[in-house]
């Protein structure tokens, strides 16, 4: 599984260049949108409850996600105007990370307000990572993809653009066999998520 998404040839794009392609293919007539989070670990800095977060302040940060309730909503509101299923999966290491089990939070949010998304255990991937982790994908429609690259720092950098059909076709195969094993989130969220107690600062 994503073979053929290792080897296939992409052009890197910096972070500018990366949203405008893609709200470019997002507004052209696709039907799908398919989100894979394999990272544990990142920086989402300007986003008030990640800041509040990364200084330890996690009753803000838990309270700071609700700011985003309009963003949210109008991006869902955009992508049934233009007719695109969004799908989102979320890998999970055990134990849980400070920065997924905030983005836990996050995505409960979207859950919510009717985004389609799961949870898996990084412990069922090991079949297929036996080698090289699942990739770290969005893919647009049926014609292009990109694989989110991130400094150093864990700070977003932008991406690699790849539009060989094949790769995206086997690629997208790939997403929908593990969105299969994945599970209801907020299942996976009240059983996994909620009980933790306030994450330790990573400095």
């Amino acid at each position: 599984m994503f073979d053929s998404f290792r080897h296939s040839t992409s052009e890197r794009l910096d972070r500018p260049n990366y949203h405008a392609d893609f709200r470019r293919h997002y507004e052209g007539g696709i039907r799908s949108l398919r989100k894979l989070e394999r990272g544990q670990n990142f920086k989402e800095r300007g986003f008030p409850s990640w800041e509040s977060f990364a200084i330890g302040d996690w009753e803000s940060a838990l309270s700071l996600i609700e700011e985003k309730r309009s963003v949210y909503g109008a991006q869902f509101q955009k992508a049934a105007g233009l007719g695109i299923l969004e799908r989102r999966l979320r890998v999970v290491e055990f134990p849980i990370t400070p920065y997924v089990q905030w983005e836990m939070h996050v995505l409960r949010l979207r859950v919510e307000l009717g985004d389609n998304i799961r949870a898996i255990d990084a412990r069922k991937l090991a079949d297929i990572e036996e080698e090289h982790l699942a990739p770290e994908v969005v893919i647009l429609g049926d014609d292009v993809m990109y694989e989110v690259v991130y400094d150093d720092d864990g700070n977003a950098a932008g991406a690699h653009r790849i539009a060989d059909k094949k790769a995206v076709e086997e690629t997208s195969s790939g997403f929908d066999e593990l969105y299969s094993r994945g599970e209801d989130f907020m299942t996976f969220f009240n059983r996994e998520i909620a009980p933790l107690e306030a994450p330790a600062v990573i400095h």
